[in-house]
């Protein structure tokens, strides 16, 4: 049965905050905000909002000349990750709408709408690498690569299916899927790609560029959160809709999801990128992908696999520690979310 996407204006709903859903609500669709029923979702928001960022804040000067020592290796990594970063958050720039749509409940509705504010400031990002550290040519061969590579084509196609499937028959089931496929792509797919910018920062390769992601995988560990809250959120308003079928073809999404990034990890380091090889690779998404089934209750899908093997990430990416910026003394840490529990995310 097809869900109801919201009216503009409901003037039959109901004011009574404490009988809102996350889906299926009777909402009067105004942003009441100082009666809220989900604290979770203002949290979020208060954290998203503490992020906002400019990519032109970040000095690439650098990285246009460290680009040019890279190894034919190296610069077939950056530009096969780059290339795939801004589908995916092309991807979610112009799908998070079509869950918002049907959300019913105005603090939840809010993240979603700074979630796809926050991509499209990503995509700029990409934009402003491409535009300073590669050359006119090269950047339009990184943008259309998925027209040229095979196995980025059928990545992108993979990842797109799930949210294709909701927008065109949106039944509870498919966005229940449809925001699994969100939580695997913010919380897996995007990992092996930051791990490789992090491995060239460590050796003070490509500083700038891994400032970016560090920005950028910041706002991301806020859209995991959101989606994690959403699902447990989605699970208990709605237990029948959890079937054992369901929680199956979540974790079918989910194993699928781990095969295919970590065979995309591979195929992008060949071997040939100091500090990364194919085990770890390996290992270190399977253990993300026990740490994020946990947090949205299913059990370890790797339980051999119980201990970060790629732990010096953190010192890239952890939001809770004070960092500087590689170029200058410039604190970025989270100064004002710190009521998020972050431990938990990697």
């Amino acid at each position: 049965m097809s869900m109801k996407r919201n009216k503009l204006f409901n003037p039959e709903g109901d004011r009574d905050f404490g009988k809102r859903r996350l889906i299926g609500g009777n909402s009067t669709n105004l942003f009441e905000l100082n009666n809220i029923k989900y604290d979770w979702g203002m949290t979020v928001y208060r954290a998203m909002m503490n992020n906002f960022w400019i990519p032109e804040e970040i000095p690439l000067g650098n990285d246009a000349k460290d680009y040019k020592l890279l190894s034919d290796a190296e610069q077939r990594a950056y530009d096969k990750v780059l290339s795939f970063l801004v589908f995916l958050d092309s991807l979610q720039t112009a799908n998070l709408p079509n869950f918002n749509q049907f959300v019913t409940a105005p603090e939840v509705n809010l993240c979603l709408s700074v979630q796809a504010f926050q991509e499209a400031v990503h995509s700029q990002s990409y934009g402003y690498i491409l535009d300073t550290v590669v050359s006119a040519s090269k950047r339009e061969l990184i943008y259309n690569y998925w027209r040229e590579d095979e196995f980025l084509m059928k990545r992108n196609l993979v990842i797109t299916e799930p949210y294709e499937k909701f927008a065109n028959e949106p039944t509870e089931k498919n966005f229940a899927l449809g925001m699994m496929a969100n939580y695997i792509l913010e919380g897996i797919y995007f990992y092996s790609g930051f791990s490789f910018f992090y491995v060239l920062a460590r050796q003070e390769k490509m500083c700038g560029t891994a400032q970016e992601i560090r920005y950028i995988q910041r706002d991301e560990l806020t859209h995991l959160v959101l989606f994690q809250n959403m699902m447990n959120t989605l699970r208990q308003e709605n237990p029948d809709l959890f079937t054992d079928e369901l929680k199956q073809e979540m974790l079918d999404l989910m194993r699928s999801a781990v095969e295919n990034e970590i065979a995309w990890g591979q195929y992008i380091i060949r071997d040939g990128i100091l500090g990364l090889t194919d085990e770890l690779i390996d290992r270190y998404i399977k253990y993300l992908a026990n740490r994020r089934l946990g947090a949205i209750g299913f059990p370890a899908m790797y339980p051999e696999i119980t201990k970060n093997p790629m732990e010096w990430v953190d010192a890239f990416s952890s939001v809770n520690q004070l960092k500087t910026d590689f170029f200058e003394a410039k604190p970025t840490a989270y100064s004002k979310a710190s009521n998020l529990d972050w431990d938990d995310l990697d």
